[in-house]
C-alpha cells in the first residue's frame, strides 16, 4: 500500500528548520574541551530526525548528508574521537548546506553542488583521519570502528507478497498517542496491536515499506530513541544478525540479549567482546533531556496556525471591545436598583471581554529568543573573520514582543551587532595594551519597561570618539559645534552616509546601515538612544511599544475634545495649587510635585483648542513618564479608564505629530491617542514649537 507523502511536506520542512536552528544553537554553545554528553546527544538526535524525515520523502541528498554527519557525531559522543574546533566548524557548515538543500526541495531554489561535495569530503576526512587517543579506550571499544548498522530488513526475507513483518514496541505513552500511531502506521500496511505485561503497547505491522519510513512516522509523536523495532518472526536472531555485538545502533534501537547458546559461545570465545559491549549498554541510556520527556506530554503540544487567522481573530476581538464599550455607555444612565441583573451581566461581559482580549493578544506575542538565536553564529563568524575574540551574552531572551514587530526588528539589530563587533570591540592586542581582557564582551538584552520593550546592544570596547565624529560631521557639511552635548554628538552617526571607518571593507565603511536602523525603528513607533563612555564601551538602546492593537487608556477632555493617554505612561493625576506653578523665562511653565519640578505641557496649546481652564490650578495635571523623563500634562478633566482599539491614523489619513493613532469610542465618536514619548521629548521647546508645527 502506498500513500501520498507530499501532504506532509510542510510539516517536515517546518520541523527540519526548527531542528537545524536547535542544532546550530547547541553547536555554538559547546565547550570543545569538555563537551556535554546531553548536548552531543541532542545534536545527534536532530541530525537523525532530519535523516529519517528526508528518507521518508525521498530526499536522498539530505539523507546522505545527514548520514555522514550522524556517523561522525556518533563516534564523538561514544568517545571514539575527541571533539575539536574543526569538527564544530564543519558541523556548522554542514548545517548551512542542509538548510540550502531544504530550501531547494521546498521552494525549488538552486543548490550549490560544489559546496555540498566540499562538506561531504570534509566530513569523510574527519571521520577517517582525526581519531582520539585510543590508549584508554582499548578496553572499552573495538580497535576498528564498528561497521555501519544494516537495515533490520536485510536479516529477514520478505513473504510471497514482498511484505516484511515488523514488531514495534512503544514506550509508556498516553493512549491517544498510541491510537494516533496506530492510524498512521496502518496506512503503511496491515497492523495489529497487543499489550505487554507492563501495559505498554506493541504493534505488529505487515508492510512493504522500509524501516526508515516507520521510524520517520513514529518520530512525529515520540523520540526514536524510545522505540524498539524488530523484523521477522525471530526478533532476537534478526536483531543480532543486523546489529553486531557492541554496536548500539546509534541508540535508536535497543540491542536485544542474544540467545543462550549464542551467549555461551560468545563468552567462551573471548572476554574482550564482553568488555566491548559496555559502551553499548550505556548507549541505551544516553540522551534524552527532561524537556524532551515533557514535550511528549499532551498538555504541552501545539498546532501551527497561519498569521492571517490570528490577525482576523484579533480584529474580531477588537470589534467586541468596541461593542462592549458601547453597551457600557448605554447602560450608564440606568437605575442600578431597577436594572441590577442587567448591570451585573454587563459587568460579567466586561470581565470576559478583557480575559478574551488578553488571551488572544498573547497568541501574537513571541519571545525575543526568536531574534537572539540568530546572532551567536553571526558574531562567531564575524569575529573569526576580523581576527577578534568576542564573548556573546544574551539576557531577557524570554521577554515577549508582538510578532509584527519582532520580525521587523531583526534587520536593525543585525546592523547594530555587526557595528559593535567591527567598530566597538578592538583587536586582542589593543585590548591587552589598554589593560582589558583580550576577549571582548557583546551583550544583547531585552526587558519590559512600562508599556515598552527596551532592547540594548552593549559592548565593552573603547567607546565612541567625540572628536573623530565631529570632524567627520564637519567634513560632510553637517551643522555641528564644539558645545554640543555628547548625546547630540552620538546622534550624528545616524546621519545618512555617515561613517568614520578609514577603510571600506565587505563588513562596513560605506556609511549605510545606521541611518536605516533609525528610520526602521522610528517607523515602528520606537526610539534609539546611544550611551557611550570613552574606554569603557557603548550601549545602544531601542525602545519599542509592546503592541498597538488593543491597549488600556485613560480618557481626558480638553474643551470639547476627548483624547486617550496610554495607561502605561500614566503615573498619577492631581490638581495643583497655584503656588506650585512657576514660569521659567523662555522655557515655559513647571509644576512642583513632591519637591520635584516637572515641565508643564498644556495640551490645549499643542492642538490649538479652546480650553475650559487655562489656569493649571483650576484644571487637572496628569503626570507622565517615558524613557526615564517625567512631565505634567494639563487637561480640563478626566473622563475615565477604558480599553481602546487602536486604528492606524497614518494609513487612513496622514501622520500627525504627537498622535500615535485613533480609536472609536462607545458613542461612535473618534478619539485621538496621544504619542506620550513625542510630547515629553518636546516639553522643553513648547514655546518654539519645533515638532508640532
Amino acid at each position: 500500500m502506498t500513500i501520498d507523502m507530499s501532504q506532509f511536506f510542510q510539516v517536515f520542512f517546518d520541523e527540519a528548520d526548527e531542528l537545524l536552528a536547535e542544532m546550530e544553537k547547541l553547536l555554538l554553545a559547546l565547550d570543545v574541551s569538555a563537551p556535554d554528553n546531553e548536548d552531543l546527544n541532542a545534536i545527534f538526535r536532530a541530525a537523525h530526525s532530519i535523516k529519517g524525515g528526508a528518507a521518508t520523502f525521498g530526499f536522498t541528498d539530505i539523507t546522505e548528508m545527514t548520514h555522514m554527519l550522524e556517523s561522525l557525531l556518533d563516534r564523538i559522543r561514544k568517545g571514539e574521537m575527541a571533539l575539536t574546533p574543526e569538527h564544530v566548524d564543519v558541523f556548522l557548515v554542514a548545517k548551512d548546506v542542509l538548510a540550502m538543500q531544504m530550501e531547494g526541495h521546498h521552494h525549488g531554489s538552486s543548490v550549490d553542488q560544489d559546496a555540498v561535495g566540499s562538506v561531504c569530503q570534509r566530513l569523510k576526512a574527519l571521520s577517517q583521519g582525526i581519531v582520539a587517543d585510543t590508549s584508554e579506550a582499548v578496553s572499552a571499544a573495538p580497535a576498528v570502528a564498528a561497521p555501519e548498522p544494516a537495515s533490520l530488513q536485510a536479516a529477514s526475507a520478505p513473504d510471497a507478497d514482498g511484505n516484511y513483518r515488523f514488531r514495534i514496541e512503544l514506550p509508556d505513552v498516553p493512549q491517544r498517542d498510541v491510537d494516533a500511531l496506530a492510524v498512521e502506521l496502518g496506512l503503511l500496511g496491515t497492523i495489529s496491536q497487543d499489550f505487554l505485561a507492563d501495559k505498554r503497547a506493541v504493534f505488529t505491522l505487515l508492510t512493504s515499506e522500509s524501516q526508515d519510513n516507520i521510524v520517520a512516522i513514529c518520530s512525529f509523536v515520540l523520540d526514536p530513541d524510545d522505540l524498539k523495532i524488530t523484523c521477522g518472526d525471530t526478533p532476537a536472531a534478526s536483531q543480532a544478525a543486523a546489529q553486531p555485538a557492541g554496536d548500539p545502533g546509534y541508540a535508536i534501537f535497543e540491542p536485544e540479549k542474544p540467545a543462550p547458546a549464542v551467549a555461551a559461545e560468545t563468552a567462551a570465545a573471548s572476554a574482550e567482546p564482553v568488555a566491548a559491549s559496555a559502551p553499548a549498554a550505556e548507549a541505551k541510556n544516553w540522551g534524552r533531556r527532561a524537556t524532551d520527556k515533557e514535550a511528549a506530554n499532551p498538555e504541552s503540544s501545539s498546532i501551527r496556525v497561519s498569521v492571517e487567522k490570528v490577525d482576523q481573530l484579533i480584529n474580531l476581538v477588537g470589534e467586541l471591545v468596541i461593542t462592549q464599550a458601547m453597551i457600557e455607555q448605554r447602560i450608564g444612565a440606568l437605575d442600578p436598583i431597577l436594572h441590577e441583573r442587567l448591570l451585573n451581566s454587563a459587568s460579567q461581559l466586561a470581565r470576559n471581554t478583557r480575559d478574551l482580549q488578553e488571551a488572544v493578544m498573547s497568541i501574537r506575542m513571541m519571545p525575543m529568543d526568536y531574534v537572539f538565536s540568530r546572532f551567536p553564529r553571526m558574531v562567531r563568524d564575524l569575529a573569526g573573520k576580523l581576527g577578534k575574540k568576542v564573548e556573546f551574552v544574551t539576557r531577557g531572551a524570554a521577554t515577549e514582543l508582538d510578532k509584527g514587530l519582532i520580525e521587523r526588528i531583526v534587520d536593525p539589530l543585525t546592523h547594530l551587532v555587526r557595528n559593535s563587533v567591527d567598530h566597538g570591540i578592538g583587536m586582542p592586542e589593543e585590548r591587552k595594551a589598554s589593560g582589558k581582557n583580550e576577549t571582548g564582551r557583546l551583550t544583547l538584552s531585552a526587558a519590559h519597561q512600562g508599556g515598552n520593550i527596551v532592547i540594548e546592544v552593549s559592548d565593552d570596547g573603547g567607546g565612541l570618539n567625540r572628536d573623530r565624529i565631529l570632524a567627520k560631521a564637519r567634513q560632510q557639511g553637517l551643522p555641528v559645534s564644539d558645545t554640543m552635548t555628547n548625546l547630540d554628538v552620538w546622534q550624528l552617526i545616524f546621519a545618512p552616509g555617515f561613517s568614520t571607518a578609514e577603510v571600506v571593507t565587505d563588513v562596513s565603511g560605506r556609511g549605510v546601515g545606521m541611518d536605516v536602523v533609525k528610520r526602521n525603528i522610528t517607523a515602528m513607533g520606537g526610539t534609539v538612544e546611544i550611551r557611550s563612555v570613552p574606554g569603557s564601551g557603548t550601549t545602544i538602546a531601542i525602545s519599542l511599544p509592546l503592541t498597538l492593537a488593543i491597549l488600556d487608556g485613560m480618557s481626558v477632555k480638553v474643551g470639547e475634545e476627548v483624547y486617550i493617554l496610554p495607561l502605561g505612561y500614566v503615573i498619577e493625576s492631581l490638581q495643583p495649587a497655584a503656588i506650585d506653578v512657576k514660569e521659567i523665562a523662555g522655557e515655559g511653565k513647571v509644576v512642583k510635585v513632591r519637591e520635584e519640578y516637572l515641565p508643564l505641557i498644556p495640551l490645549y496649546q499643542i492642538f490649538a483648542i479652546e480650553p475650559q481652564f487655562a489656569d493649571p490650578s483650576q484644571g487637572i495635571i496628569v503626570i507622565l513618564e517615558s524613557e526615564g523623563k517625567k512631565a505634567a500634562l494639563l487637561v480640563d478633566s478626566l473622563v475615565g479608564q477604558q480599553q481602546v482599539v487602536v486604528k492606524n491614523l497614518e494609513s487612513n489619513f496622514r501622520k500627525v505629530a504627537g498622535i500615535s493613532g485613533a480609536t472609536i469610542l462607545g458613542d461612535g465618536g473618534v478619539s485621538l491617542i496621544l504619542d506620550v514619548a513625542a510630547l515629553l521629548r518636546s516639553s522643553r521647546q513648547l514655546n518654539a514649537d519645533p515638532i508640532f508645527n
